[in-house]
């Protein structure tokens, strides 16, 4: 697909009100999929590939192999002869210095993909190693020049940037998507422990905009990685952030879906031999199986799906016990009946984010499970004896 073909099917959907999805991948599985799934483009990148084999994401920036020749060798594979109908844009290491970048763009060009990405990038490399990468010219501006080159040869160039000062440098460079790159993804087995709070990555991509909106409003706007990983975290950029058009997922997409995927179905596959993988809940039989417990199987249950609906018959079924036993047995453990004992959760849930985050009230209800705020503030003054915005002041003052 062309660059012009491409930026007019992004902005008709931006016209009519629909978020951009890019997935960054290493295998033809996970291409094939997102491509069903509805995703506008993909990225091949070096760290899907480690991700492939169950190494962090992090592996794409240490010297375990050429990445450029790692990305052409695994993509010209598996995902240009796999994916017809979405664009596939090149994880360039624009910092290789065994690479003509010139003539390598030409080769990427030559071989089908549609466009280039920065990455690795040496942004996200601070402290004395930045330092050291910079003095010996592995540098940002190379990868600006990479983005420069590939724009003149109408390419789509897709910009990896850190602060204001990176964004002015792309866009100067003819950048067409400016991505803030918001660190590695956090969550799952493989995650990056320390991540920045939604809060702080909001202000960063609010920054960063800003900075857009001065120099070029028609520059295609998106996010990656850090703290947003899921629909939830996605949905509370969005709401915090017009100018933000879309999201860039790599972990979120292939790594953190099939840790737990994969994880749980062998548990069930262990614990059963007969397993009906429509149920909804079979992740959670080996608890009950093991233990027997069916209350603390029914609260740990509540504990790490309280922001999701749950419904009790399916717990009861997946306890192979009658709803009513169940019901029974819950309310003469717990002393209350289960939809109590549910909203009881998650309102103090919601308590405990109010005390420890600076949190819109608007954002908070789908956190903890409620999708019409007037229900939420119904519930919370109900066991709270005020409204979530009294209660909020009563900390702030």
């Amino acid at each position: 697909m062309d660059r012009e073909k491409l930026l007019e099917n992004i902005k008709i959907q931006i016209k009519n009100g629909k978020r951009i999805v890019g997935v960054a991948t290493g295998t033809g599985m996970t291409a094939k999929y997102a491509e069903k799934g509805g995703a506008d483009f993909l990225l091949v990148l070096n760290s899907g590939r480690f991700r492939q084999m169950g190494r962090s994401s992090l592996a794409g920036f240490l010297p375990f192999c050429n990445s450029n020749d790692m990305v052409m060798d695994f993509a010209s594979k598996e995902i240009i002869p796999l994916v017809k109908d979405i664009p596939i844009i090149f994880g360039f290491n624009a910092t290789d210095p065994m690479k003509n970048m010139e003539d390598y763009i030409d080769k990427i060009n030559n071989m089908g993909f549609s466009g280039i990405n920065n990455y690795p990038t040496v942004g996200i490399l601070d402290g004395k190693f930045g330092e050291a990468l910079e003095e010996h010219g592995c540098d940002y501006l190379t990868e600006v020049e990479a983005i420069r080159i590939a724009h003149k040869k109408n390419m789509f160039t897709v910009a990896f940037v850190f602060n204001e000062a990176q964004a002015e440098q792309m866009i100067s460079a003819g950048a067409d998507v400016i991505c803030v790159h918001l660190g590695l993804t956090g969550g799952g087995l493989l995650g990056a422990k320390k991540v920045f709070s939604l809060e702080a990555a909001k202000v960063k991509a609010e920054n960063i905009f800003n900075k857009c909106n001065e120099l070029n409003p028609n520059v295609i706007k998106l996010i990656y990685g850090g703290p947003v990983k899921t629909p939830i975290d996605v949905q509370y950029m969005y709401n915090n952030n017009e100018d933000l058009m879309g999201y860039i997922g790599g972990s979120a997409f292939e790594r953190i879906p099939s840790e737990k995927s994969i994880t749980n179905i062998t548990k069930a596959f262990k614990v059963s031999t007969q397993l009906d993988e429509e149920d909804l809940m079979v992740k959670m039989l080996d608890g009950v199986t093991k233990h027997y417990n069916y209350v603390e199987f029914v609260k740990k249950y509540v504990a790490e799906n309280y922001m999701n609906q749950i419904s009790f018959l399916d717990l009861a079924k997946v306890a192979h016990v009658s709803r009513g036993y169940l019901s029974s047995l819950f309310k003469k453990e717990v002393g209350c009946s289960f939809p109590e004992y549910l909203v009881k959760f998650r309102i103090n849930r919601a308590a405990e984010i109010i005390n420890k985050e600076n949190i819109q009230l608007s954002d908070l209800a789908p956190l903890v499970g409620y999708q019409d705020y007037a229900q939420f503030s119904k519930m919370f003054k109900k066991y709270k004896g005020c409204s979530p915005k009294q209660y909020k002041q009563s900390f702030m003052t």
